[in-house]
């Protein structure tokens, strides 16, 4: 078959993965008449390790690089991608993969943290290249991002609201930042001339120079950035923020931003855990604590402690929360805290539930309470500092009115700050950074010192122009006004602007509202007219892409998984993301031990719909352009029937969705294809018996044979517990 009749579906991790489990099978009954084809292309956190360790495995057990061959296939005009969320993995992530791997026979070295000879070297920068942080996204992102809500969907949230806390006026919660020694100070920018090579390089104090790393080759119109985090500055900053009455909360994105969050978040425990690291430190370098992987690693290292020195430990421990303020709990019952694991908090998923709840996180009593959310860098904190004080002057926003706030996002070609991670140093002495072009001009220059985070990002020019495009088109087909967030204030922002004014003069903008915002007046202005029950766009950068895809529709929708995510790839394929949000892990724990997945596949609905609408017109296939108009009825059958996966044990669970889906999906399809009669009439008859079965496996533990690499055979079986239900589909996974 023909590649403009296939459509590439990722195996990705965690409670996407098993839905795929579930859903894959029905795909293939409704695709195969249409002649489209379903390859599955696995790019979870284990496919990724075993692809590029291949040395020691056996036959049976080597795995393709998915990924790279996604990203070839992401350049060509036919791509047509469905990509689900997946673990950007921490370091602790990647920990756990490797040992549950080794513990199933697959024989891939262990991460060396700290390299120690050649070997561990390049062993770490593999890890680091293909599974630490976002691997996956900038491979795969070849293009702008387009995110919205559905209309079915964004009229069945404001039918059925999600509830959201009340927020009151005196409210202590806040935002605190850096006003000085942060990225956004210290930020400069350049524009190539050009296309050329740049050198990276460290001068030491006694004048020695170092390469940081080989030239970068750029191409003419390129923007350039340079920024550094000041380690002085930031812990004094730390140090400083003080939660008096209220808990303690720290807000990164040590996942995504995996060179320099870690460090900055590993800064912030040995901070807050001062005493204890100060008293303790021969016995932590000798067991090998590293507080980048949170204060959870020192109770995992102290485990292999005689009982007596390791209970003085954890008393010391105790004795530090009496005299710091209480921190914000992410398991409460369990004593995990904030600052326990780096990727158990992330900024663009806990901050929305901040606002969600009244401005509030969990304390150790499992109770709500006001906080302080330390967001150290100025480039993105006074969004939400902006928020906050929206919400104590107005009020909660009420998802049964509020307007939509949509997207248009600057992310191709590992734009900005998503893209910085190869161009990112720790700083190992004092001396400063020196940046030049293959003449010898200085383009930019640090001056450093020992702990210091300097990173570099870039954003070539076709992505600007093709965000601009994408941002007019938006508004003109939308009718609403299209936001540029940028910031005149910051080195980066001021060239884009530049930019942005410059490509819109190559567009018809007549009748069109578009402007350019610094972010706090924008997100004012898109709040003032969500409130008022009026659809904004906005057109932001990399990360605020990232982070308001999950802000609005947290509060909109009740979750960010709901989106409408479409990259339309620059080559002119299309890569559909299923929503915007992440993969769930306690979705996975709820499974596990009770056998209910509460994981909403709606994005894996939409994203099927608007790449099977794709991939007809293209290649001029009816069939799967029906299908995609069929999907789409189906969905807002599903959304009116109120038949949405519930939290619940004992009933509808993500499985229950997908067999409604197939039903409404086939009864749709009857006008279209009188041959799918058929299957919906089946379906129809069979209905009470196979609900009866997907509620009667619930309630009991489910063995899935592994999280980071299920056991196939385990998972489908966990998945599609209805024999009546399967030998209706007649497909597999």
């Amino acid at each position: 078959m023909s590649s403009d009749h296939k459509i590439y579906y990722t195996l990705t991790d965690e409670a996407p993965l098993l839905a795929t489990y579930a859903f894959l099978p029905i795909i293939r009954r409704f695709t195969d008449p249409a002649g489209v084809a379903i390859e599955k292309s696995d790019i979870s956190v284990a496919a990724r390790i075993l692809a590029h360790f291949p040395e020691k495995l056996k036959p049976g057990q080597q795995m393709p690089d998915n990924l790279a061959a996604l990203g070839k296939i992401s350049l060509k005009p036919e791509a047509n991608i469905i990509k689900l969320p997946n673990i950007s993995a921490s370091i602790p992530q990647l920990y756990e993969a490797i040992e549950e791997l080794q513990k199933k026979g697959y024989d891939v070295p262990s991460f060396p943290q700290v390299p120690k000879n050649d070997a561990e070297h390049e062993i770490h920068a593999r890890y680091a290249k293909v599974v630490l942080g976002s691997a996956v996204n900038p491979v795969l992102r070849e293009g702008n991002s387009d995110r919205r809500v559905a209309l079915p969907v964004k009229a069945h949230a404001m039918k059925h609201p999600k509830k959201l806390g009340a927020w009151a006026s005196d409210s202590k919660t806040h935002v605190s930042h850096m006003t000085d020694g942060d990225f956004y100070g210290s930020e400069k920018s350049y524009v190539m001339p050009e296309s050329g090579s740049i050198k990276f390089e460290f001068v030491a104090s006694d004048g020695s120079v170092k390469e940081l790393r080989k030239p970068l080759q750029l191409q003419a119109k390129e923007v350039i950035d340079a920024s550094m985090m000041s380690a002085k500055k930031f812990s004094a900053f730390i140090a400083d923020a003080k939660a008096k009455g209220i808990l303690f909360s720290l807000h990164m994105k040590a996942t995504m931003m995996k060179v320099s969050d870690p460090v900055m978040f590993g800064n912030v425990v040995r901070v807050f855990y001062k005493d204890v690291f100060d008293k303790h430190k021969d016995t932590f370098d000798k067991i090998g604590v590293n507080p980048n992987n949170g204060i959870g690693d020192v109770y995992d290292k102290i485990k292999s402690l005689p009982e007596a020195q390791r209970k003085e430990i954890e008393s010391d421990l105790m004795k530090q929360y009496q005299s710091r303020p209480d921190v914000a709990m992410v398991d409460s019952r369990k004593g995990i805290t904030n600052l326990h694991v780096p990727s158990d908090v992330i900024i663009d998923a806990s901050m929305p539930v901040v606002i969600r709840d009244s401005g509030k996180m969990w304390n150790k009593e499992d109770k709500l309470q006001d906080t302080k959310c330390v967001i150290p860098d100025r480039c993105y904190a006074t969004i939400y500092a902006e928020m906050i004080d929206y919400c104590k002057k107005n009020g909660q926003f009420d998802p049964s009115k509020m307007g939509s706030v949509s997207n248009v996002g600057l992310m191709a070609q590992k734009a900005e700050e998503y893209g910085s991670h190869d161009k990112t140093f720790i700083m190992q002495n004092s001396g400063k950074i020196r940046i030049t072009d293959d003449k010898g001009k200085v383009i930019f220059e640090h001056a450093v010192e020992k702990g210091d985070i300097w990173r570099m990002c870039q954003t070539k020019d076709a992505p600007i122009k093709d965000w601009v495009k994408l941002a007019v088109n938006r508004a003109r087909d939308s009718n609403s006004p299209a936001i540029f967030w940028l910031d005149e204030a910051r080195a980066h922002d001021r060239v884009l602007i530049d930019k942005v004014k410059e490509y819109l003069k190559e567009h018809d903008t007549k009748g069109l509202d578009i402007r350019i915002e610094k972010p706090t007046v924008a997100i004012k202005m898109t709040m003032e007219r969500s409130t008022a029950g009026k659809d904004t766009i906005s057109v932001t950068g990399n990360v605020l892409r990232d982070y308001l895809t999950d802000l609005f529709p947290i509060l909109e929708l009740g979750t960010s998984a709901k989106m409408l995510s479409i990259v339309p790839l620059l080559a002119g394929g299309g890569l559909y993301e299923t929503g915007a949000g992440g993969s769930a892990p306690k979705h996975v724990q709820q499974f596990v031990d009770e056998g209910h997945l509460r994981w909403d596949s709606l994005g894996e609905y939409l994203a099927l719909a608007c790449s099977l609408e794709d991939i007809g017109n293209k290649s001029k296939n009816v069939k799967a352009v029906n299908l995609s108009k069929a999907l789409n009825t189906a969905v807002g059958a599903l959304l009116e029937k109120n038949l949405s996966p519930s939290r619940k044990v004992n009933e509808i669970d993500n499985r229950g969705s997908t067999f409604y889906v197939a039903l409404f999906w086939a009864q749709a399809m009857k006008q279209y294809d009188p041959s799918f009669g058929e299957l919906a009439d089946a379906l129809a008859a069979h209905e009470s018996q196979i609900m009866e079965d997907l509620i009667k496996c619930q309630g009991k533990a489910v063995d899935i044979g592994g999280y980071y690499k299920p056991t196939d055979a385990l998972a489908e079986k966990a998945m599609r517990p209805s024999e009546t239900l399967n030998k209706i589909i007649g497909k597999s996974f």
